[in-house]
């Protein structure tokens, strides 16, 4: 790529920036808190996907010293078009060494309430259940009184292209046995995102399925009904209020409950660009309408992520009143 093409690429995307809507911009913490938390990952090359991901709160989570560790390593098998984190190359052998350093963070950070995530790893037996498990051990064998939140992928761990239904059956037996194993290990949370609503779901979680995803959460309270359930929608990628209303609605009936709604911020000119920019009414309404649906934890505002605040209480909550204009 030429210097006048990147140039270009440059200033469209600072062109971006300066037209986003003033909402949007993100709690920046304190610099002296921010390192801390920096420097206690890095010395572990540990991941966050607070870094990968280019999470806009993660200036604020830091000063509050908390963190969610991306396990496996930086690179997914996956190629969600919304998604910073690195793709398109062969991932990272596993860092043997990896469960007890993430335990030994937790532990310098002093957490009561971790949550662990990972990139998709279809190229491993086990997906990467295992390792979640793995994880969890270490963390509580020096951290005993920690609750543990887990956000995993589909393991669905196939191309649906080699698929006759025989394969898709044998597939999803294995999805079933690697969810159980992390079931089992008892998270305070199993969250797994739908991302986008139905219509939208090919052109946004490449390699990803609604139904499937769906799946996920269904197996969860299948196998112990005890366990939290929660998932998450990126709004802004072309969806109606409709669509929205009916993943909300599919999601309460396979049992999930907890839910997190934010605004899609575009990473880079090679990701999708954002068709609409979500005000906070529009969000308030939107967790107004969750919490009437059942949800018992609601996150609905423009920043909102994943595990933004997960450890919080399990009431309903909806965070967007600091985000108004």
């Amino acid at each position: 790529m030429s210097r006048l093409q990147k140039n270009g690429q440059l200033n469209e995307m600072k062109a971006q920036i300066r037209s986003m809507p003033k909402w949007l911009r993100p709690s920046l913490g304190k610099a002296s808190d921010i390192s801390t938390v920096q420097k206690i990952i890095k010395q572990r090359q540990l991941h966050t996907i607070c870094e990968e991901g280019r999470c806009p709160n993660r200036g604020e989570c830091y000063a509050q010293k908390t963190a969610t560790f991306l396990l496996m390593g930086p690179t997914c098998t996956r190629s969600c078009a919304f998604c910073q984190v690195d793709k398109g190359h062969a991932p990272m052998p596993l860092d043997p060494e990896e469960p007890q350093k993430v335990a030994e963070a937790v532990e310098l950070l002093g957490l009561q309430y971790v949550v662990l995530t990972s990139v998709a790893r279809d190229d491993l037996s086990d997906g990467g259940a295992g390792w979640f498990v793995a994880t969890m051990t270490a963390i509580r064998e020096r951290n005993p009184m920690a609750k543990i939140e887990v956000l995993t992928a589909d393991f669905w761990g196939g191309r649906d292209e080699l698929g006759t239904e025989k394969l898709s059956v044998s597939q999803a037996r294995r999805q079933r046995g690697r969810i159980e194993v992390v079931v089992n290990a008892e998270p305070a949370c199993y969250n797994h995102n739908i991302e986008t609503v139905s219509r939208l779901q090919r052109s946004v979680r490449r390699g990803a399925r609604y139904e499937r995803s769906l799946d996920v959460l269904r197996i969860v309270k299948e196998l112990n009904p005890s366990i939290p359930t929660k998932s998450g929608l990126m709004l802004g990628h072309g969806e109606t209020e409709t669509e929205v209303v009916e993943a909300m609605t599919d999601l309460r009936a396979a049992g999930c409950d907890r839910i997190t709604l934010g605004q899609y911020m575009r990473p880079s000119l090679a990701h999708l660009p954002v068709q609409k920019y979500w005000t906070p009414e529009e969000f308030e309404q939107l967790g107004a309408i969750a919490k009437q649906m059942g949800f018992s934890h609601v996150r609905s505002g423009p920043l909102v992520r994943s595990s933004y605040h997960a450890g919080d209480s399990m009431e309903f909550k909806i965070q967007n009143s600091k985000f108004k204009s």
